[in-house]
Parts: structure tokens; sequence; C-alpha cells
């Protein structure tokens, strides 16, 4: 029997710790998780729902778990002000952040053998006293892999593409658009769809240009011509990339790019910089496209929304995002989402 999954439910004062247990009740299935933050709100939480085979573990003990049972970690107390507060708080930053500490910690000790997180507010965690420039490099630091060797990938329904610069201002991404950060990516996206979906080869890949009409010949920028396009004829000179296994296209421009993978062209995008591949997703698969972190030695998988103050105080939450997330760990796992 694999392990379980982990869960962090994210700000408490947002809709993660809502719509984590909305999607457990509905998706679970036979499959077991541990879901860390306050265990007694979330066990009120998903007995609320109907969940009867739920307990309160240490994360050491996630083995114990039977089929379809959740397990809940405790790791601090959410008071009433702070899940009321509906704004980023001191607080809240700290026992979200520590959410993710110890559901990172889990699963790189194998108690677990995934992690799904939800979502965090940047803006709480700072106020706390913690650095943090997003989950996917807090993450990689904790499981002592560099940032820079990690990869953000948003797989949905119509689109899966690969960011080769992440949370960085808009200035200083041409400074991260370098040969190893290109190669990094296309590996990271290719070893990906292997998994998501075995079945199709050759894989095609669009990898989109930087600058605007994929620097229409150097008129609108260089990179193309200087860094992306001899990353790709590198790689191409690779047996997995000569064709049979992985068609790499490009450098393309990005609304082309984006255009092919939408019809079915192309299997996935490597997108040069973050809104460069958001935008697309959440346009096109929002509340279905799931945040994978690869690299890690372990699957990571995120919703694709942020902590939703204002949905949380309305009680309008959606946990379609977080039943997304939780199946693309079980697909990427060998978990079975019945």
């Amino acid at each position: 029997m694999l392990p379980p999954l982990a869960i962090s439910t994210g700000d408490p004062a947002g809709v993660g710790p809502v719509v984590t247990a909305a999607a457990l009740a509905q998706c679970i299935g036979t499959d077991r998780a541990v879901v860390y933050g306050d265990a007694a709100w979330m066990e009120e939480a998903l007995r609320t729902l109907g969940m009867e085979s739920v307990k309160r573990i240490e994360s050491s003990d996630a083995a114990t778990l039977k089929p379809g049972e959740i397990g809940l970690v405790h790791v601090a107390d959410w008071p009433l002000t702070m899940v009321q507060a509906r704004a980023a708080t001191i607080d809240g930053g700290a026992v979200q952040c520590s959410a993710l500490e110890a559901a990172c910690d889990a699963t790189i000790a194998r108690h677990t053998r995934a992690l799904v997180t939800g979502p965090v507010s940047k803006e709480a965690v700072h106020l706390s006293g913690v650095s943090f420039r997003g989950q996917t490099e807090h993450v990689a630091r904790r499981a002592g892999v560099h940032v820079e060797r990690v990869t953000m990938l948003f797989l949905g329904p119509r689109l899966k593409v690969a960011l080769v610069a992440t949370h960085w201002a808009i200035k200083r991404v041409p400074s991260t658009i370098t040969t190893e950060h290109i190669e990094r990516t296309v590996r990271h996206l290719t070893e990906a769809l292997k998994r998501w979906i075995p079945e199709e080869r050759p894989l095609r890949i669009e990898v989109s240009g930087l600058n605007p009409h994929a620097g229409e010949g150097g008129i609108l920028g260089t990179e193309e011509e200087t860094i992306i396009g001899p990353a790709l004829d590198g790689l191409r000179d690779e047996p997995q990339f000569s064709g049979d296994e992985v068609e790499l296209l490009g450098p393309t421009p990005a609304e082309a790019a984006f255009r092919y993978a939408a019809d079915g062209r192309a299997h996935g995008v490597v997108a040069m910089f973050h809104d460069q591949a958001t935008i697309p997703s959440k346009l096109l698969d929002w509340g279905q496209a799931v945040n994978v972190t690869w690299g890690l030695p372990f699957v990571r998988t995120s919703v694709d929304h942020g902590v939703a103050y204002d949905a949380a105080a309305s009680g309008t939450a959606s946990e379609s995002g977080m039943m997304a997330a939780i199946r693309a760990a079980q697909r990427l796992t060998g978990g079975t989402p019945e």
C-alpha cells in the first residue's frame, strides 16, 4: 500500500481549510491523507461533511492509516479571531508556514508520498518574519534542493506549461534566461508529461520566445538567437529530443505556442517567465490546472489560486482547485483517485 498524501491547509483566514475538507470528502476514495493544521478545526469540518474515518495522529504514524482514512496532525491552534480576520496577519502567517513545513518534512521523511499544498499568503508569512518568495522556493530549500534546480509547472486539461523563470521581477527576468535554466525546464516538462500522458508519443513541446514575436529576427530582442535557439539545438542533439520520443519546437512566439497547445497541436509549452505562462493557464484551465513543482525528491502539487479572503468571508469558496491538486498527486504517484 502506498504511503498517504500530505496536505498543508494554507492560510486559516482564507479558503484553504474549507476547500481542503470539501475536496477530501469528494475524492479521497480508497486513498489515505494526512492533513496538517489545526486538528480540532479540521476534524469538525470533515465530520460536518460526513467524513467518519478521521483520527488525530503524529506524522510518524501515517502508515497506520487505513484505506479511505484521514489523519490529522495538529500544528497550531487557529483562534476564531485569526480565522475571521479574512486578511493577512502575523499569527496567521506563522501557522500557515509551520503547517507547510511540517507537511514537507513528513514527505521528506517518507512518512507521506507526496505534498499537496493549500493557498498561502506571502504577505502574511512575511509579516511573521520569514523570508518567503513562494511555496515553490520554500519547499525546495526545505528539501535541500537549490531553487534554480526545480521547475514550476501548471498541468491542466488544455494546457501543460513549464516556467523557466518563476517569481522574479520583470526587470530581472532576462538575466534568468540561461542555457542551463532552459535545458532544466525542458527536461522537467518532458519527465512530467511522460508520467502524465504516458500513451502519447512523440511528445510535441513548444518553447516560447522571450520577446514579442520571438524577437522578430533580432529586431525586438536577441535572446531567441543568442540563448534560446542554441539551447534547443543542443538538446536536439540528444536521442530523446531527436523526434521519435520528443519533438522540440521553437523558439516560437508565445501567443502562437499557447494557441497550438490549446488546439491540441502541442502537448506542452515551455514559457520564459511567470505571467507568460499563468495568464493563459488561468484563462483556459481555471479551477482545473494544478501547480506542480518538479525536480524535488517527491511530487508536490498545489491549487492554482490564492487565499481568496473575499470568497472565504462570503462562503463561496470552490473546492475544484484542491480536488484537482489531490487528484494530480494521486495520478503522478500511482495512487487511486476512485
